[in-house]
């Protein structure tokens, strides 16, 4: 819990540098934290030495600069990210990436969610409902689409902390708590 007031408080300060310089500055530290944050998730073995406390700043920040120097990022990202190294914060990037995309996201009037169907739906079909909800919402929709046949059929749509289950699964619980309680 303490890191993850930690990470949103780094991606706050991050994005606060970019909002003052324009939404494509904010653009380009997302994605040079997404670059950095996506290759310390892929490799686990680096995430474990930003986080060891037997690795020392200077060795972390070593194997830092050559990660920020392959992902060829923006000069006031790699200070930032060098700045977490000196704090012992590294550990944190995959959390403060995911902070910094709400962010930019809320910034953008963007919303993501995911959208769960029993059976796969054509690009088509996809497009259509995806449409429909950005229609509904009023803003631009990143929709995620997977499949889980144990939902029997009918959607179940996640976007942020809200769930929508108009799923047959859902309702045939619904159904059954109705017959226990004699409705």
């Amino acid at each position: 819990m303490i890191g993850n007031v930690v990470a949103r408080r780094y991606a706050q300060a991050l994005f606060a540098l970019g909002k003052q310089k324009g939404l494509e500055e904010l653009e380009r530290y997302g994605a040079d934290l997404s670059a950095v944050a996506q290759a310390v998730t892929e490799s686990p073995e680096l995430l474990r030495v930003f986080k060891n406390p037997l690795f020392g700043v200077e060795d972390k920040k070593s194997v830092l600069v050559k990660l920020l120097d392959k992902a060829k990022v923006s000069p006031v990202a790699s200070n930032f990210m060098k700045l977490l190294a000196d704090k012992e914060r590294l550990g944190l990037l995959p959390e403060i990436e995911a902070h910094y995309a709400d962010l930019l996201d809320a910034e953008k009037g963007v919303i993501r969610g995911e959208l769960l169907t029993a059976v796969n739906l054509d690009a088509a079909k996809q497009k259509e409902v995806k449409a429909s909800l950005e229609k509904q919402a009023g803003k631009e929709l990143i929709l995620e689409f997977a499949t889980d046949p144990e939902i029997l059929g009918g959607v179940v749509l996640k976007v942020g902390d809200r769930v929508l289950d108009a799923s047959i699964r859902a309702q045939l619980e619904m159904l059954k708590e109705n017959i226990k309680r004699g409705e």
